[in-house]
Protein backbone atom coordinates (compact mmCIF):
# COMPACT_ATOMS: atom_id res chain seq x y z
CA UNK A 1 0.00 0.00 0.00
CA UNK A 2 1.41 3.83 -0.85
CA UNK A 3 2.22 5.32 2.14
CA UNK A 4 0.95 8.57 1.40
CA UNK A 5 -2.69 6.37 1.42
CA UNK A 6 -2.56 4.44 4.25
CA UNK A 7 -1.65 7.24 6.60
CA UNK A 8 -1.35 10.75 7.27
CA UNK A 9 -2.28 12.53 4.49
CA UNK A 10 -6.01 10.95 3.96
CA UNK A 11 -6.32 12.75 7.54
CA UNK A 12 -4.56 15.93 6.93
CA UNK A 13 -7.41 16.30 3.66
CA UNK A 14 -10.08 16.02 5.72
CA UNK A 15 -8.79 18.15 8.21
CA UNK A 16 -8.40 21.22 5.74
CA UNK A 17 -11.52 20.54 4.24
CA UNK A 18 -12.89 21.74 7.57
CA UNK A 19 -15.68 19.31 8.18
CA UNK A 20 -15.51 18.28 11.80
CA UNK A 21 -16.30 14.80 12.14
CA UNK A 22 -19.51 13.88 13.46
CA UNK A 23 -18.89 13.90 17.09
CA UNK A 24 -17.55 17.29 17.24
CA UNK A 25 -20.81 18.99 15.26
CA UNK A 26 -23.39 21.54 17.62
CA UNK A 27 -23.39 24.37 19.28
CA UNK A 28 -20.74 26.19 21.86
CA UNK A 29 -21.80 27.32 25.16
CA UNK A 30 -20.71 30.67 24.26
CA UNK A 31 -22.86 31.09 20.70
CA UNK A 32 -25.87 29.58 23.10
CA UNK A 33 -25.46 32.35 25.91
CA UNK A 34 -25.04 35.15 22.20
CA UNK A 35 -28.23 33.53 21.10
CA UNK A 36 -30.18 33.81 24.30
CA UNK A 37 -29.16 37.69 25.01
CA UNK A 38 -30.17 38.73 21.62
CA UNK A 39 -33.41 37.20 22.09
CA UNK A 40 -33.82 38.21 25.15
CA UNK A 41 -33.15 41.95 23.98
CA UNK A 42 -35.73 41.45 21.12
CA UNK A 43 -38.08 40.82 23.93
CA UNK A 44 -37.65 43.51 25.95
CA UNK A 45 -37.47 45.85 23.71
CA UNK A 46 -40.75 44.89 22.05
CA UNK A 47 -42.23 44.84 25.53
CA UNK A 48 -40.85 48.83 25.86
CA UNK A 49 -42.04 49.75 22.84
CA UNK A 50 -45.93 48.16 23.14
CA UNK A 51 -45.56 49.79 26.85
CA UNK A 52 -44.57 53.20 25.34
CA UNK A 53 -47.21 53.01 22.84
CA UNK A 54 -49.92 51.93 25.01
CA UNK A 55 -49.44 55.45 27.47
CA UNK A 56 -49.13 57.79 24.67
CA UNK A 57 -52.47 56.49 23.37
CA UNK A 58 -53.65 56.64 27.20
CA UNK A 59 -52.44 60.37 27.45
CA UNK A 60 -53.72 61.24 23.94
CA UNK A 61 -57.09 59.72 24.93
CA UNK A 62 -57.25 61.99 27.64
CA UNK A 63 -56.22 65.21 26.12
CA UNK A 64 -58.74 64.25 23.58
CA UNK A 65 -61.68 64.12 25.90
CA UNK A 66 -60.16 67.72 27.44
CA UNK A 67 -60.40 69.21 24.27
CA UNK A 68 -63.87 68.03 23.98
CA UNK A 69 -65.04 68.61 27.55
CA UNK A 70 -64.11 72.47 26.97
CA UNK A 71 -66.10 72.46 23.43
CA UNK A 72 -69.42 70.78 25.10
CA UNK A 73 -68.96 73.93 27.89
CA UNK A 74 -67.69 76.34 25.11
CA UNK A 75 -70.60 75.42 22.77
CA UNK A 76 -73.47 75.01 25.22
CA UNK A 77 -72.54 78.37 27.10
CA UNK A 78 -72.25 80.37 23.55
CA UNK A 79 -75.78 78.91 22.89
CA UNK A 80 -77.33 80.87 25.49
CA UNK A 81 -75.29 84.05 24.03
CA UNK A 82 -72.63 83.95 26.57
CA UNK A 83 -75.30 84.83 29.42
CA UNK A 84 -73.26 85.43 32.67
CA UNK A 85 -75.86 83.61 34.35
CA UNK A 86 -75.21 80.71 32.41
CA UNK A 87 -74.79 77.39 34.90
CA UNK A 88 -73.51 74.15 33.33
CA UNK A 89 -74.41 72.24 36.52
CA UNK A 90 -78.28 73.30 35.35
CA UNK A 91 -77.56 72.85 31.74
CA UNK A 92 -75.83 69.24 31.96
CA UNK A 93 -77.47 67.65 34.62
CA UNK A 94 -77.57 63.86 34.11
CA UNK A 95 -75.68 63.97 31.11
CA UNK A 96 -72.36 63.81 32.73
CA UNK A 97 -70.89 63.84 36.58
CA UNK A 98 -70.85 67.54 36.80
CA UNK A 99 -70.11 69.90 40.18
CA UNK A 100 -69.40 73.24 41.40
CA UNK A 101 -65.23 72.82 42.44
CA UNK A 102 -62.46 74.61 42.38
CA UNK A 103 -60.66 74.83 39.08
CA UNK A 104 -57.88 75.95 37.33
CA UNK A 105 -56.94 80.05 37.18
CA UNK A 106 -58.93 82.65 35.16
CA UNK A 107 -56.78 85.31 33.02
CA UNK A 108 -56.23 88.54 34.79
CA UNK A 109 -58.71 90.40 32.53
CA UNK A 110 -61.53 88.27 32.78
CA UNK A 111 -64.21 88.07 34.87
CA UNK A 112 -65.20 84.99 36.37
CA UNK A 113 -68.37 82.58 35.76
CA UNK A 114 -67.82 79.10 38.15
CA UNK A 115 -65.38 76.52 37.91
CA UNK A 116 -66.47 72.82 37.70
CA UNK A 117 -65.47 69.34 38.44
CA UNK A 118 -66.54 66.65 35.19
CA UNK A 119 -65.61 63.26 35.96
CA UNK A 120 -65.55 60.90 33.17
CA UNK A 121 -64.61 57.44 32.45
CA UNK A 122 -62.91 57.67 35.32
CA UNK A 123 -60.99 60.74 35.44
CA UNK A 124 -61.77 64.03 36.72
CA UNK A 125 -61.26 67.29 34.54
CA UNK A 126 -61.31 70.79 36.37
CA UNK A 127 -63.31 73.08 34.64
CA UNK A 128 -63.09 77.30 34.88
CA UNK A 129 -65.54 79.32 33.12
CA UNK A 130 -64.86 83.03 32.97
CA UNK A 131 -65.85 86.02 30.33
CA UNK A 132 -64.67 89.17 29.32
CA UNK A 133 -66.86 92.40 27.80
CA UNK A 134 -64.81 93.64 24.39
CA UNK A 135 -66.56 96.43 21.76
CA UNK A 136 -69.58 94.81 20.75
CA UNK A 137 -68.45 91.37 21.25
CA UNK A 138 -68.08 89.00 24.65
CA UNK A 139 -65.11 86.92 24.83
CA UNK A 140 -65.77 83.20 26.56
CA UNK A 141 -62.97 81.37 28.16
CA UNK A 142 -62.82 77.91 29.06
CA UNK A 143 -60.35 76.11 30.50
CA UNK A 144 -59.63 72.44 31.65
CA UNK A 145 -57.24 70.61 33.75
CA UNK A 146 -56.51 67.20 34.45
CA UNK A 147 -53.99 64.80 35.38
CA UNK A 148 -52.15 63.47 32.27
CA UNK A 149 -51.41 60.22 34.44
CA UNK A 150 -54.83 59.01 34.47
CA UNK A 151 -54.63 58.38 38.32
CA UNK A 152 -58.05 59.23 38.50
CA UNK A 153 -57.48 61.84 40.99
CA UNK A 154 -60.16 63.82 42.07
CA UNK A 155 -57.83 67.03 43.62
CA UNK A 156 -56.80 69.69 41.22
CA UNK A 157 -53.49 69.68 42.90
CA UNK A 158 -53.09 66.50 40.45
CA UNK A 159 -53.66 68.16 37.57
CA UNK A 160 -50.89 69.04 35.44
CA UNK A 161 -52.41 69.93 31.78
CA UNK A 162 -54.19 72.41 30.73
CA UNK A 163 -56.40 73.06 27.60
CA UNK A 164 -57.89 76.79 26.98
CA UNK A 165 -60.47 77.66 23.99
CA UNK A 166 -61.95 81.16 23.73
CA UNK A 167 -64.67 81.91 21.61
CA UNK A 168 -66.61 85.15 20.95
CA UNK A 169 -70.55 85.49 21.40
CA UNK A 170 -72.61 88.83 20.80
CA UNK A 171 -74.17 89.78 23.94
Amino acid sequence: MCPAISGGLIGRMVFMTGKKPKSMQGFTLVEVMIATVVFIIAVLGTSAYRYSAALSARRADLQTTAARTALLFCEGWRGESGVATYDPVTRFFGEMDISASAGPTKPDEFTPLGSYKVVLEGNSYFVTLSWQDNTGLRALNIIVAWDQHGSGSSNLSAADKTFKLTTYVEP
